[in-house]
């Protein structure tokens, strides 16, 4: 028998130490909804938040905290978990955790700036929430079900609790969101949602009765994975899951895709996009805007002088039966 390597040791050993933090947070009744960057930098500059008073200034807010304020059933496992930064007086947690549908989501501290980071706000909950309306205003429960880019696994959770009977694939190209993704499984209890690495449908086989995403759609001048789309639009990811799903759709099989788009002059390049990619396609399909105005103070930076706002939005692309 080869003995397994060690980054897959590390692997789960950080997850097994990341699950008893977050079942520890919990006992404790810890909850936290995560807002946006903005806000969150608005909100950490006030007087007085500066340094973290108690375990949501910690794990919400990711503030620097001193280490005798964490009992040490959440400490020791964190520092297992190499997920605090110990330089100095004032330490700081490396993951943050936030509430979704009655669980906790284990994902990367604020703020998000590195190339693996792992992200969960406000988008988070929406493409979510889309998710389980299009799965609860179904006749029949999907038997098979991808959550592409799945990030912490939110969605595929989500859809999981809702389908138990499904076969829940969370697929993401980044190593760290699987690793989160199996945390988070495992603090909600739920056994039918599998992480595997795979570019958009790549190492996924076979036909999908949904398929759900949540891919980045921003033009993101970094190039971070987690928020970058792609294109002069951001819309590269958006359009190529697009492309694999009408081809690999079952019949009454749906895309519920969470994204965004700049609106210039009025017009909406992602809708225009949209159209031209399902027009020769069977797949019938529905486009709304779920909040008009996000982003803002993304305006003010070249990549969207342009645009007069940024918008986000639900398709919801069905293959007939």
């Amino acid at each position: 028998m080869t003995k397994p390597s060690e980054p897959a040791v590390r692997g789960t050993l950080v997850i097994d130490e990341l699950h008893r933090v977050g079942c520890e947070l919990r006992e404790r009744g810890y909850e936290f909804t995560t807002t946006t960057p903005a806000t969150h930098a608005r909100v950490n500059r006030r007087p007085g938040n500066a340094e973290a008073l108690d375990l949501r200034g910690v794990f919400g807010w990711s503030r620097p905290f001193r280490p005798e304020l964490l009992p040490p059933e959440i400490l020791e496992p964190l520092r297992a978990a190499d997920a605090v930064e110990t330089t100095g007086p004032l330490w700081r947690s490396r993951v943050r955790f936030s509430s979704y549908d009655g669980e906790l989501f284990v994902h990367s501290a604020f703020p998000t700036d590195a190339a693996d980071s792992v992200f969960f706000g406000p988008d988070t909950y929406r493409m979510a929430d889309a998710a389980v309306a299009h799965v609860e205003g179904r006749t029949a429960s999907p038997a098979r079900v991808v959550d592409v880019g799945c990030g912490t696994g939110a969605g595929a959770i989500a859809i999981a609790k809702r389908a138990p009977r499904a076969e829940v694939l969370a697929v993401d190209i980044n190593d760290t969101a699987l690793r989160c993704t199996e945390v988070n499984a495992r603090l909600a209890g739920v056994g039918n949602v599998s992480p595997r690495r795979s570019d958009l449908l790549g190492a996924i086989d076979g036909d999908l009765d949904l398929i759900i995403s949540n891919p980045p759609f921003m033009i993101d001048p970094a190039g971070r994975t987690y928020r970058d789309g792609g294109g002069p639009d951001g819309h590269d990811l958006s359009l190529r899951l697009i492309d694999a799903a009408a081809e690999r759709l079952s019949p009454g099989g749906a895309l519920v895709l969470f994204s965004g788009t700049g609106i210039i002059d009025g017009r909406d390049p992602l809708r225009a996009a949209v159209a031209e990619r399902l027009s020769p396609t069977d797949l019938t399909w529905t486009y709304r805007e779920v909040d008009p105005d996000v982003y803002g103070e993304e305006l003010d930076g070249p990549a969207y002088e342009r645009a007069e706002r940024i918008a986000v939005v639900v398709l919801t692309a069905t293959r007939p039966r």
